[in-house]
């Protein structure tokens, strides 16, 4: 909720680090699949009717699709990979594709209903070119997090190593 107070503060890039995708994301890979689904499902819903952004329609809808997608997914497959640091990166890059085309088909059936377009240039530039910064971000960040508390015995998500 307090991320992208924060990050709206910075012009012409706080929006685009989506800053809301980083909890939801950590959530996944510390907590598990069911509570970062829960979490991405609640948070853009929640953080519209408490601050009014992202707007209800068609913006926290598609995005809470999207999110819980995030939660989800990078939850499920890292809890499957092995414990190696790489996994990390898969997930996340799993987590992301997944979300993004799961926004993609929400808001292109939402804006279907209301009789707009919704086009693959449009998605495009939604999911990918504009999204750029925080997808660097989360690529960078979210591995250094989930390594370093991990590390510190701090995630409970995979199951301990065998040896």
């Amino acid at each position: 909720m307090v991320l992208p107070l924060l990050t709206g503060q910075i012009p012409q890039i706080g929006k685009a680090l989506s800053p809301m995708h980083i909890p939801v994301l950590l959530c996944g890979f510390l907590c598990g699949w069911p509570w970062g689904l829960a979490v991405g499902a609640i948070a853009p819903v929640l953080r519209s009717v408490l601050f009014g952004m992202p707007t209800l329609y068609p913006d926290a809808v598609c995005m809470t699709f999207e999110l819980a997608a995030y939660g989800a997914v990078s939850g499920m497959i890292y809890r499957i990979l092995p414990r190696k640091p790489w996994s990390v990166y898969v997930a996340l890059l799993a987590a992301m594709i997944a979300g993004r085309i799961v926004w993609g088909v929400v808001k292109w059936v939402l804006l279907g209903l209301a009789g707009s377009a919704f086009t693959m240039e449009m998605f495009l530039a939604g999911a990918l070119l504009n999204a750029i910064p925080g997808i660097v971000l989360h690529i960078v960040l979210i591995p250094i997090v989930v390594l370093a508390l991990e590390k510190a015995g701090v995630a409970e998500n995979r199951p301990k190593e065998v040896k």
